[in-house]
């Protein structure tokens, strides 16, 4: 998750300059303006930091400029957190604005760290890591050759961006793979369509592979020509949310709120009492209460579990697919002027029924794994219409209904094409029901 904030104050480096100082005054003093409020445990470490500092500054055996050792003890302190903070340099920051408007560089893959070794939490469609077949859970050991065991998250993205049309080379560890895959893949721009949209047959399809800047305008806009197209026959909605990394807290709240008519969406409740947010739906439903499920998976983070939780809680879909990835938590991007941002984890998120998914995931209403389906054809036996002087159908016509089968997305997606077939028992259903009263 991405939360900007505006924020005022001294440079980095300034700043730690100016706490070292005052931290060294006051240790070796005693006395101070802060004396009296400041903890003496805080002081020796703000003292230690000085001494290891200047240690290294002045015997390591290579030359080491104070930005670099500064930012650094900050990647340090940041990273052993939690995953998710982090210090952003202005390299890095700007390519973050950049990906939250829909746009960037590299290879196409949302990643985390797990174990030493960078893990895949998804690749993002038609990127070359989409292309060359990395999957949501491999882990790469490997950067041009380079082990990863030992390097930083950062270290390692900043690995492998690059100049657009270069080649990269991963070695990745795959569940189920007794060797490690050799994947060569060639850098390019990255540019997200946040949203998709067909019809399969008379069910409306929507597919949201991650949440910038544009996705919830895109998705009502995909929604709106899906009942165009197709009419008053339109069944229900499949929302694909599978190997969805997340993005910005205010588009996931903004695709809910689209399908929600009333009620709490997500809460986020940080260290300070204080701190608590709500966010609320608005009257207006764009499907106007036709059924929907919503498809996740081990790759839908984040974002992704914002919205499936929401609609869960409400009832107003059934999540259908695996267990979601379980990042429950808010980064706040604090930018620092003239040097880049801190990424910090600032509070973690809650289901309008009070749910933490941190380290969890949302559990699916009905579970679905993704599998090839083999068929078998009919076992062959005589059937009435075989039979000598049988009786003839005085009803029928040649516009006898045929029954709509999913045969093809059965090959192809099978857990699309169980979402497909409970929106039309749904739908069935709830034409029954009506006629019935």
């Amino acid at each position: 998750m991405r939360q900007v904030r505006r924020w005022a104050g001294v440079g980095v480096k300034a700043a730690i300059a100016l706490v070292l100082t005052v931290g060294f005054l006051l240790a070796a003093t005693g006395s101070g303006p802060w004396a009296q409020s400041t903890s003496s445990d805080t002081l020796r470490a703000l003292k230690l930091f000085g001494d290891v500092f200047e240690r290294v500054r002045a015997e390591y055996v290579e030359e080491v400029t104070d930005d670099k050792l500064i930012e650094s003890a900050i990647n340090g302190m940041l990273s052993a957190l939690d995953p998710h903070s982090g210090y952003l340099d202005e390299s890095r920051y700007r390519d973050m604005q950049v990906q939250t408007r829909g746009e960037f560089g590299g290879l196409g893959i949302e990643v985390t760290m797990e174990n030493g070794l960078v893990k895949v939490v998804s690749p993002i469609d038609d990127t070359p890591a989409w292309r060359a077949g990395i999957k949501a859970g491999d882990l790469i050991s490997r950067i041009d050759g380079e082990p990863v065991m030992g390097m930083s998250l950062n270290e390692a993205v900043e690995k492998m961006r690059g100049p657009v049309g270069t080649k990269i080379r991963l070695e990745i560890l795959r569940k189920g793979e007794q060797e490690p895959l050799q994947v060569e893949l060639t850098r390019a721009v990255i540019r997200i369509s946040p949203v998709r949209g067909r019809g399969e047959g008379d069910v409306g399809y929507l597919r949201i592979t991650t949440f910038n800047e544009r996705t919830a305008e895109a998705v009502e806009e995909t929604v709106r020509q899906l009942r165009r197209e197709l009419g008053d026959g339109m069944k229900g909605l499949v929302l694909d949310l599978r190997n969805n990394p997340g993005g910005l807290l205010d588009q996931a709240v903004a695709v809910a709120d689209a399908f929600l008519d009333r009620g709490e969406i997500v809460s986020t409740r940080g260290r300070r009492p204080d701190s608590m947010q709500r966010y609320n739906a608005r009257p207006g439903d764009i499907l106007d209460g036709l059924p929907m499920v919503v498809l996740i998976n081990g790759g839908s983070a984040s974002a992704s579990e914002i919205v499936a939780g929401a609609l869960q809680d409400h009832g107003r879909a059934v999540v259908m697919g695996t267990q979601s990835f379980g990042k429950g938590s808010v980064q706040t991007i604090v930018p620092i002027p003239g040097h880049g941002a801190l990424r910090l984890t600032t509070a973690r998120y809650y289901t309008p029924a009070g749910r933490s998914i941190q380290a969890m995931g949302i559990t699916p209403d009905i579970i679905v794994h993704q599998a090839k389906v083999e068929f078998v054809e009919d076992e062959e036996g005589r059937r009435e219409s075989d039979l000598r002087g049988r009786l003839e159908n005085d009803t029928a016509t040649p516009e006898n209904r045929q029954a709509k089968g999913t045969a093809d997305l059965d090959a192809q997606d099978y857990q699309l094409a169980r979402a497909v077939d409970l929106l039309r028992g749904l739908s069935f259903f709830r034409q029954a029901s009506a006629g019935a009263r």
